[in-house]
């Protein structure tokens, strides 16, 4: 670490100073103080040490929200290592593709998805220090050992290093490890600290998943801010409205349908949720305002990416309805032709970002990462423009990166055809998104049949969730004729799209 550099783990030290007897995470029935958390995370920091784990090491972890999650991000940060979060929702054929690709050191698995770990090529890509969470044989607790005191601090990250990496969806078929940096998400995280004044009295319920970069947002929020982290294992209405009331939660994040089903489930049972200040996220207007009005709070407007470091614009959804807010401090956003020339106000084109919250790039895929960082931006893939007050608006996505968002959930239909088109009998497939009330959007393949074939939808469909993670499995399958074709023969996603979407 140099003179220049910080990290979560420097964060933590000053917490434990400052406010050591102060709550720093719940988890269930268990409380953790900021002076408890930093001594855990220097017993795991000096095991992940003595298992070989140093600056630019990976560790994978393969688990739902729990505390463990928290101190292997405070252990990563003080080791200068990069976490690996692994969906859990993966089938194990992707899960092994991840593992093979990132290469980790070590890997921590909870118990329940250990079945997750059985893919042909496990003996080669499943690292042979592979430890247990939550099934009772102690190795995680064993990994939190004091050796000779204190893990060494010479080889901790510098500001500008990799620190989390994200697999995100499949453009081509295969995931790309996107590579976030302490920098970025201090910084993106600072931003929501500063706008929403958060102090220690503030909590955050960390009900998203910590494999999520919005997950890994507001948890690095409440810890900048000396707070305290409210975890979740998975999300469920009835608890966390008692965590929310219990706690005195303050904000989170969240995506359709979870806001809903909340406030039904606190109006039903009469909780009083005005303890929430903030919430960023994603919803439908009427959901929206009934938030406020039952919490008093604010709901913030969104866009961002976890190439990003999780968000790029916020502001007040009723500042601007329908917008994505005001690009945030430490990055410029802009709109641009395809020659990469900026657009004036009221002009649709590619959202391009750059600045220090920007990722350092895909792992292994120079290529790629060339591409994406073109003419000096991050091209988002995304369409959108700026109105005259300068906030973004988003409009969907360029035909080369296609992509479904469902649930807060990124699917791209390049991966979902992939596995249609195994179906034996399937000549020709189109993935699209289309509208859905419950999930913001959700899953539709368009296909053909080879001449004389017949399938179930619901068979079809199943076949495909056997190949992938099922979140990204149709949840609608068409069977036409023939689809339309642009010039060059491919399949034109457009007119699909204005066909059947």
């Amino acid at each position: 670490m140099g003179l220049y550099d910080i990290t979560v783990y420097n964060l933590l030290g000053r917490n434990a100073r400052v406010n050591g007897d102060g709550t720093a995470l719940v988890f269930g029935e268990n409380t953790i103080s900021h002076e408890q958390l930093l001594e855990i995370v220097d017993r795991l920091a000096a095991g992940l040490r003595s298992a070989g784990v140093g600056r630019g090491s990976r560790i994978g972890i393969l688990a739902k929200n729990c505390p463990e999650y928290v101190y292997l991000y405070g252990a990563a940060a003080k080791l200068g290592a990069v976490v690996v979060p692994i969906n859990w929702r993966l089938t194990p054929s992707e899960i092994g593709y991840i593992l093979a690709d990132a290469l980790p050191a070590v890997l921590l698995v909870e118990a329940e998805f250990k079945p997750l770990l059985n893919f042909p090529e496990a003996s080669s890509s499943i690292p042979k220090q592979c430890l247990s969470l939550g099934d009772g044989d102690g190795a995680f607790k064993g990994l939190q050992q004091i050796l000779d005191g204190p893990a060494p601090t010479g080889d901790a990250a510098g500001f500008d290093d990799g620190y989390v990496m994200i697999y995100t969806a499949a453009v081509s078929g295969k995931p790309r490890g996107a590579v976030l940096t302490h920098k970025g998400l201090f910084l993106a995280s600072m931003e929501l600290v500063s706008q929403w004044g958060l102090t220690a009295e503030d909590t955050n319920l960390a009900v998203l998943p910590l494999f999520h970069v919005a997950g890994i947002l507001t948890l690095m929020s409440a810890i900048e801010a000396g707070g305290t982290n409210v975890i979740l294992r998975d999300f469920d209405p009835e608890t966390a409205v008692k965590c929310i009331w219990e706690s005195g939660v303050s904000f989170f994040i969240s995506f359709p349908p979870m806001l809903s089903s909340l406030l039904d489930r606190a109006e039903a049972e009469s909780v009083d949720i005005t303890s929430i200040r903030h919430l960023l996220g994603i919803d439908n207007p009427d959901t929206i305002d009934r938030f406020e009005k039952m919490a008093g709070a604010t709901f913030w407007s969104t866009y961002g990416q976890t190439e990003t470091s999780g968000i790029a614009s916020f502001a007040p959804y009723k500042d601007q309805p329908g917008s994505a807010g005001l690009p945030i401090r430490p990055v410029e956003v802009q709109v641009v032709d395809e020659y990469d020339n900026i657009l004036p106000p009221g002009k649709s084109g590619e959202i391009v970002v750059r600045g220090p919250t920007i990722f350092q790039g895909y792992w292994n895929l120079p290529t790629e990462t060339a591409h994406t960082f073109r003419a000096g931006w991050h091209h988002t893939g995304d369409l959108g423009r700026f109105s005259e007050d300068g906030y973004l608006w988003f409009e969907g996505r360029l035909s080369e990166k296609e992509l479904i968002k469902s649930g807060g959930e990124n699917v791209y239909p390049a991966e979902v055809e992939k596995a249609v088109l195994e179906h034996p009998i399937v000549e020709e497939a189109c993935v699209i998104g289309v509208p859905d009330e419950q999930w913001g959007e959700t899953i539709k393949a368009v296909c053909v049949l080879k001449s004389g074939e017949t399938v179930k939808e619901s068979e079809l469909i199943e076949f495909v969730a056997s190949r992938i993670a099922r979140y990204k499995k149709p949840k609608r399958v068409v069977f036409v004729t023939k689809l339309p074709k642009k010039p060059d023969g491919g399949v034109d996603r457009a007119k699909v799209k204005g066909l059947y979407g």
